[in-house]
Order: C-alpha cells, then structure tokens, then sequence
C-alpha cells in the first residue's frame, strides 16, 4: 500500500489485515499514524525507493504517475488498484453499506453512525477519514453493515456499490477535478441513483434536487430538529418525523454544524429499522472527532482549537462558533490546502480572512499538486491587507507572541500538517 500512512488507506490496512491478508506499505514520512502501524504488525516503509512486495499494489490519489514504486510495479506486472477500487472491492463484501458523502461534514456524520450501530448493537464495520475520538478510523463490530465515507475527489465515490447513500451537501470544491459547478453535482446524482434508497439534505439547494428515499434537514424535510438550544454550544433538539416529535437529543460536540450531521445519521439508522431512542443514545455518546473543533492545549494561557476546515464555508462556521465560546478576540490561523483550491475560491477564503480581522496565513499545502503562485498562501495574503503571512514554525510562535490578551482565543483551521505544526509549538 502506497501512501499508507493516510487515514482512509491505514484504515484499510487494518481491515485487510483483520480479514487475514498480509499487509505491508510505504509512505513519504514517518508520523503517527505509521508507527501505530507498526506497532500492529503492519510492516511499513519510509520513502520511494525500497522494492515492493506483494501480488496487489494499492495507491492513493495523492502518489504520482512517475513514483518509482508504482513504476516498479507496473513494469513487474502487478495488480494495481486505486484507494477507490479496493474501498469499492471491501464494500462488496457487506450485506448493507452505507455510504455518507458531502463537500462538508462526511467524517463526523461517519462517525455518529458508528456510534449510533455501535449502541444499537448492530454488526458493522467503520471506515472513516478522521480519527474519532473512541472508535478511530476504523472499528470492526460485525460484517453485516459497512458504514464508510464517499469522497467526490476524482468521482471516487463513484466506485462505490452503496445500499443507502447519505448526501450531505453539494458545494464548489475539486474543481480541478470537474469541468464546471453542473459536472460536480451530476457526479453526486450518479453516486445517489445507484443506490437503492437516498438520504438528502432538503435544506442543501442542490442536494434536494436528488431523488430520495427520505429527506432531513432544519428547516426542510422529513426528518428535523425542532426546539433548539444551546449550551456552551453544545446543541440539544428534538427530533420530529413528518411532523411527529420522536425523541430529544443531546450532542456533546461543539458546533451548529454537528445538528445536520446528526439528522442525516438519524434519518439513516431510521432506514435500517434502528428506534429514535437508540439512535439519540449513539448520538449522545459521540465525542468528537480528531481535528474537529478540538482544543488541543493552551498558549500562554490561551485555548488553542484545531480544525479541518480548508473550505470558505467550513472556515466561517468555525470562526463563529469560536466568537461564540471567547471573551475577547479570536485569534485566526488559516493554513490554505492546495494550490487549485485556493485559485479556485480565492474570493471567498479573502472575504473569510477579512472577516476574521488580523489572520495569521501559514504556507500553503501543497498535497498533490505543484506549485502555483497564482494559488498560494502569498498570493492570498496580497488580497487580505490585514492579514500577515508566516512559512516556518518559528515564525508562526513569534507573531501569536506578539498580539495575544488573557481572553483571546487561538483557532488553527487547515486540512493540512497547521495540526503538527501547532501542536510541535504548544
């Protein structure tokens, strides 16, 4: 497995090696991740050059054409498989899948799933691109349900052969993997009309255009949280169907965004026969999600919150809930994700960083793409007159030094390594 430290990929790791294959892989750096690989007997290898092993190859989208271990393999005439088939070749095995996907949210609304199987005792398998907090991102319970994300990433959730699919929201994003705004949205409609029922967010103006089974939202839908309220944000609502009061729901994670994310889980277990009590059980014991909207330590006495947010739309719902909880200032660092994003949206991330007053804006990550200035963090930052730009740890120390009050509050948003880096500071 190339790239296997990745989170989707570690997890697919474990589960082959729970079903009795042998395992081993490759990444760019050691991190984390791989040495917990280790750790569980999975073999792994730092960089390009050793020899690969094995009868299948298995890449992620984020290795090149040229790396030498996937030209290796190809010139050896090994089976090769993207990250997408061999999900797509994992889901095959299980009776029912359900697939969550969604510009916005995917990760948490997985895992409020799992916690919703796991408390209804239900037979499942979770595959997650986050780390939750109890579960990780994967947990083995059962093989007769397989809860997973559908990323819209080069269509790779089309590869995906889902029972229900769950569609959180459709927004600009990748769009340097899809001609325009319409090809986006077919490809969620192709990912939805292959599955035999559909789970929508009737709120979302393109996701209620698909054809669905059952619709949830806060203002529209089938399914929705009426009564809501809020402590410490931290949300609590009762949930009606039709019209019809089913149970109160009490979340322990911070954030409006989690509501919608906790709908569609609970239109979704609705489909599989699981009661509104169970549900609002799973949901209550949801605790979060690495790098959502985690406080990670303090600096200077200061609270220090990460989140992945690399979207205009995910920053802002991050930066509100953070002036929700702070008396004084918020303390904003933005880490953009990809060059072709940061183009692509440049309008909207300036307008974000505007309204956070003084960002701080840390080198742009790069993931898979070369450099372009046109899309890179500098670029970002001349838009922005407020906002300052830093490329190196040290640097990023000396300017929260410099402007910090007792009450102030730190929020690092990024899809990128901002968590290591923040955290290599605290």
């Amino acid at each position: 497995m190339i790239g296997i430290g990745g989170v989707s990929m570690s997890a697919l790791a474990r589960l082959l090696r729970d079903g009795g294959f042998r395992v081993r892989g490759s990444d760019a750096c050691d991190g984390e991740t791989v040495r917990a690989l280790r750790r569980e007997g999975i073999p792994v290898s730092i960089g390009e050059n050793e020899a690969v092993s094995g009868d299948v190859v298995v890449y992620t989208g984020a290795v090149r054409e040229d790396h030498p271990q996937l030209t290796a393999a190809r010139k050896a005439g090994k089976r090769l498989l993207t990250r997408a088939e061999l999900l797509g070749a994992v889901a095959e095995e299980f009776p029912h899948v359900l697939s969550v996907a969604g510009c916005h949210g995917k990760t948490s609304c997985t895992c409020m799933l799992a916690h919703v199987f796991r408390v209804a005792g239900k037979p499942f398998t979770s595959h997650v691109g986050g780390e939750d907090l109890l579960l990780g991102n994967y947990h083995a319970a059962g093989r007769e349900y397989f809860l997973t994300e559908a990323c819209e990433y080069r269509r790779s959730f089309l590869s995906l052969k889902s029972e229900c699919a769950i569609v959180l929201n459709v927004d600009r994003d990748h769009m340097d993997c899809y001609r325009d705004e319409k090809d986006l949205f077919d490809a969620f409609r192709t990912f939805a009309g292959r599955a035999k029922r559909a789970v929508v967010n009737a709120d979302d103006p393109r996701s209620r255009r698909i054809p669905h089974a059952v619709s949830f939202g806060l203002s529209n839908g089938e399914i929705r949280a009426e009564r809501l309220q809020s402590e410490n944000e931290k949300y609590s609502f009762t949930v009606t169907e039709g019209g019809i009061p089913l149970v109160r729901v009490k979340l322990n994670v911070v954030g409006s965004v989690f509501v919608t994310d906790a709908l569609a889980a609970f239109a979704a277990a609705r489909c599989y026969g699981l009661t509104a009590e169970e549900i609002a059980r799973g949901l209550q014991s949801f605790r979060g999600v690495k790098r959502r909207f985690e406080q990670v330590g303090t600096f200077r006495g200061v609270p220090v919150v990460c989140d992945y947010a690399h979207h205009p739309r995910e920053m802002s719902a991050a930066l509100r809930t953070a002036r929700s909880l702070c008396g004084g200032r918020v303390r904003l660092v933005f880490q953009p994700h990809t060059y072709s994003r940061t183009k692509d949206l440049a309008d909207d991330f300036a307008a974000v960083l505007k309204e956070a007053g003084d960002p701080i804006v840390y080198k742009t990550y790069a993931a898979r793409e070369p450099f372009d200035g046109e899309g890179s963090a500098y670029a970002l930052v001349a838009r922005v007159p407020e906002a300052v730009y830093v490329q190196t740890p040290e640097q990023l120390r000396h300017r929260l030094l410099q402007s910090l009050g007792k009450d102030d509050l730190i929020l690092a948003l990024g899809a990128g390594d901002i968590y290591r880096i923040v955290k290599s500071i605290l």
